[in-house]
This record gives C-alpha cells, structure tokens and sequence, in this order.
C-alpha cells in the first residue's frame, strides 16, 4: 500500500488527529476541513528525512549563507528541468512567504501608490494585503468560455494600467480556477504591461501541480520584455505540502531588481526559517518522484469529484482543473438566492438579491468548511472553492454534506 493509499484508508476522526496543529483542522473542529491548502497526503521521504536530521542532531540554529544558496543552486535545478527556464542561482532569493515577496513588490517595485490589479477570482489575501499597503485594488474578473476555460479580459487590464494601475498579481497557475494559462495568453499580457511601463508579480506556486501532460510556463520566461518587468514568486510549500517550515524563494529576472534586492534583502531573507530551507532544498533535487506519484493521485481525486458532482450535486458546474488540488464549484444555476450566471463575463445579481454566504451556509448547514467565493473576487457570489487534496471517502462524504445545499 503506497502511502497515498494509506491516507486514502483514514477515516475523517482519524485525519483530524493526524492534523492536530495545522489551520486546515483545527480551525473549524465541527466541520470538514477544506477551505484551506493544505494536503492530507504528508510529503516527500527526502524531506521527512532532513528534518528528521536536524531533529536528532538538535540543530535548530539560525540558517547560514551555504544553505540559502544550496537552495537557490536547487531551485534553479528545478526551474531548468522542469520548465526550461535558466536562472543562476545568484538571481533567487530566500523568504519566509509568497506574501513576503509581494510586500516586497509593493513597496520597492513599483510607483508609490498606484493601483493593484487583480485578475479575479484569485487568493484571498491578494485582496487585503496591497490595501494594508495603502494601495487601491481593481478587479479584472477572468472571462470563461462556453467549454468552461479561463481566460483573461486585456481589455479591462489595459484600462486599469491606463487609468495609473502600476502592478498586475498574477496566479499562474490561477488560484481557485486551476487554469494553466497557455504562452499565447500570457504573451498578450506582456504587451499590455508593457506598453503602460507596468509591473508583474507572478505567483506561481502551485506550479509543480499541473496534470493531463500540460506544461506550466513561468511567466518571466516569456521574453526579455516579460523579464524586465516581473518579480516572480515560487515555494516548494504546496507541491510537498511543507507550508509551515516557512520558506519560500522570489526569483529576479532584470539586473535593475536584483540591485534593490541587495540593499534591502537583509531582513527579509533573515526571518526565512532553517527546516524550510534545508526541506525545500531536499524537495527540489530529492523529491520531484514522490511529487510525481502525488500528481497521479491527485489526478484520480479530481476525476472522482467529477462524478461525485455529477451523482450529489446536478446543476453544479465543475470544470475539473488543470492545476493543483482546489476545486472551484459554480452553485448559481440552482441557488435561488444566487446571481444570473453569465458565460463570457463575471456574474450579475437580480436587482434585490442578497449575496447568498455560500461559504458560511456550506458550514453550518453542511458541515463542511469551504471558501466562498465572494473572498476570491466581487463577482463570484455562488462559488464555493473546497479541497480534493484529502481521503477519497472523506472527499465523498464532502460532496454528499454540499448535496444538503441543493
């Protein structure tokens, strides 16, 4: 039995305890954890190994300059390998979040106080955070097509960079769709940015989880012209499920960046922390056959929500996505209280509607904590974003739990 099948084996009392003391169960202990990304599935045998290491060795001391750049020598590996993509090792530098970086980009990257564009739905921070910063946030809602893809609407960003918007936050892969953008729409993007003297800060995360053969292209990969003008953003955090060790990497694609780096970087990459570096470093170079195996099984568990959806919940839309393990479910055609559902653009109310709070009805009506998805953009009220990355029975008593919302 691979160990996959032995999370699969787990009854739900069972993974709540294995999960004692992370966000994803112990915040809502009455309910169904998935609002959260976090996996269920644990990580890669190389990483439980190096902390297991440091462990018996009690070595909890601060982290060194030989191991950040190890990780950075790793992480360029990696960005080679996997995706083409050829960055030296002294262009990678080390923090302890994404968000980190995008802080960072805020305040160091581009003009004091222009506007954040956010290409909607996306993460639910990317809305609070630039706000925290003093910087107003435009919304760009993705367009979705009669097959159900994402794409984006460059007419609405390139009004948004032509009324003073001065930073794109783009998912790549998009968090919650899990569309894998194609070369072809980010290339149209880069002219935009261009063409208004803009920035990008890409978070791609979520990219070591891409399924059906697809290939993710990092966006900085594009051209010089996308170079020039992005701050990329990437942590071995959701492929090996290593979120709490606090590391994660920013990666520089134009000399201009790297100089400001340097003279603030101190801090920052101070507060990186030891077990996440020496983890990430493992899970570069030791860890990419255990993700493989994960991605397969990950992939299964999306193929099985399709036909739970299609069994417990008709009338819901789920396009099963290209990347990660978030599903992002479509309530509108059967709540009464949700908005019109509209392909081609973002959602619309009846003129008295309330918002319909999916997110908190799926918790106290169907024990189950799910996202809602108002949190990932103004113009998805009747979403709900859940989690297939936990045991496959416990992800069908998920989807039975939602059927009490239809």
């Amino acid at each position: 039995m691979t160990s996959f099948e032995e999370v699969d084996a787990r009854s739900l009392a069972e993974l709540r305890e294995a999960g004692v003391g992370s966000s994803k169960w112990d915040t809502f202990p009455d309910a169904i954890g998935s609002f959260i990304a976090e996996s269920d599935y644990g990580t890669a045998p190389a990483v439980r190994r190096v902390v297991a290491e440091q462990l018996e060795r009690q070595s909890f001391g601060y982290v060194t300059k030989a191991a950040k750049a190890e990780l950075g020598a790793a992480l360029s590996e990696w960005m080679h390998d996997r995706y083409a993509w050829q960055v030296d090792l002294e262009w990678i530098g080390v923090l302890p979040e994404v968000l980190t970086s995008l802080e960072l980009t805020i305040e160091h990257y581009t003009r004091p106080g222009s506007a954040v564009i956010l290409p909607t739905p996306t993460y639910m921070p990317f809305f609070t955070l630039p706000v925290d910063h003093g910087r107003e946030i435009v919304e760009t809602p993705l367009l979705q097509d009669a097959g159900g893809s994402w794409g984006f609407d460059y007419e609405a960003i390139n009004r948004a960079f032509a009324r003073g918007a001065g930073l794109l936050v783009l998912s790549n892969p998009s968090n919650p769709t899990g569309t894998v953008f194609t070369r072809e729409q980010l290339l149209s993007l880069v002219d935009i940015v261009d063409r208004h003297g803009g920035r990008v800060w890409s978070d791609e995360i979520h990219a070591p989880l891409v399924f059906g053969g697809l290939a993710h292209v990092p966006y900085a990969s594009l051209s010089d012209v996308a170079a020039n003008h992005t701050v990329t953003a990437t942590s071995a955090s959701k492929g090996w499920n290593i979120a709490g060790l606090k590391a994660s990497q920013i990666v520089f694609s134009n000399t201009r960046d790297l100089e400001t780096w340097h003279r603030i970087q101190r801090w920052p990459s101070h507060t990186a922390g030891t077990l996440g570096i020496l983890a990430s470093t493992a899970a570069y170079r030791e860890g990419r056959d255990w993700l493989d195996a994960l991605v397969t099984h990950l992939d299964g568990n999306r193929r099985l929500l399709s036909g739970l959806v299609d069994e417990h919940l008709p009338g819901v839309d789920y396009v099963e996505p290209d990347a990660s393990y978030l599903a992002w479910l479509d309530f509108r055609g059967i709540l009464a209280d949700a908005p019109v559902a509209v392909r081609g653009s973002a959602s619309r109310r009846a003129a008295d509607a309330p918002p319909t709070r999916l997110g908190r009805r799926a918790r106290t009506q169907a024990g189950v904590a799910a996202t809602d998805g108002l949190l990932c953009g103004a113009h998805f009220d009747g979403w709900l974003r859940i989690n297939f990355a936990t045991a496959r029975p416990i992800l069908a008593e998920t989807v039975r739990r939602l059927e009490s919302l239809v």
